[in-house]
């Protein structure tokens, strides 16, 4: 049986998808603009244990840095351009600290789903701070962020760290024995690949109580087809395609 769903049934993916630098305050802005109330962002840990958003384990795509982003204190994370590379409207936007995207999301009354991200060999530490930290920030409000991870052992952290806060697992591919991973940690979700999921696989995930989402949905008929087969969220860069209203 599952139990009800408070998230809206389209999130905008790293902010406003491919429009703006993913992983900012600006991306978030520029989604908000399009009507988007939910989205996803990434998070991982600088060396002195701060969690912040960035998608890749390094700092060469989508900033002016170089180098494992883990291997910075944030101090020194803070001075990077990450919005000149997406074009020069977005020159010296700042990568952003996990708080304050979370100040921004309740001041507005956004929802988020937070994928942990972890720097290789942190998984489990990443998973336990940002679950923490995330438990810190939403204390009393009425929904808490929807925590995700391709890596049980980060939502295992994050279970130990703060049990009540929701899980997700992300899947790029069925292997054997990820719906009983997903049971055992207690998961409410599993978000796949969009193209993974069929009848069956929908009935099986909400026969034992999970929701079902889907990353990264870009086109219509992919998004008709998965909201046929009744799946509960669809994440996606075309923010200017889709009306989350809708």
């Amino acid at each position: 049986m599952t139990t009800p769903w408070p998230y809206p049934r389209w999130i905008a993916h790293r902010g406003a998808g491919k429009l703006a630098p993913e992983n900012t305050l600006a991306a978030f802005r520029l989604g908000a603009q399009y009507g988007y109330r939910m989205f996803e962002c990434d998070a991982k840990l600088s060396r002195d244990g701060i969690p912040f958003l960035l998608h890749d384990s390094t700092l060469e795509r989508t900033t002016d840095g170089t180098g494992t982003a883990g291997e910075f204190d944030f101090a020194e994370l803070a001075r990077r351009d990450a919005g000149s590379w997406h074009g020069r409207a977005w020159a010296g936007e700042p990568l952003p600290t996990l708080e304050s995207v979370a100040r921004y999301c309740l001041a507005n009354h956004f929802f988020l789903n937070i994928e942990i991200k972890p720097t290789p060999g942190q998984e489990l530490e990443t998973g336990r701070v940002v679950a923490a930290q995330a438990a810190q920030l939403w204390a009393g409000a009425k929904v808490p962020p929807l925590l995700s991870s391709f890596r049980p052992e980060s939502l295992a952290g994050a279970r130990e760290a703060a049990p009540h806060v929701p899980r997700a697992l992300l899947l790029d591919s069925l292997w054997e024995g990820c719906i009983e991973q997903a049971r055992q940690l207690g998961c409410v979700a599993l978000v796949c690949k969009y193209t993974l999921w069929d009848a069956a696989l929908v009935a099986r995930t909400h026969g034992l109580g999970m929701r079902a989402l889907s990353y990264t949905v870009n086109d219509a008929a992919a998004a008709d087809a998965l909201l046929a087969l009744g799946t509960d969220g669809l994440i996606t860069d075309r923010v200017d395609l889709f009306s989350p209203a809708a």
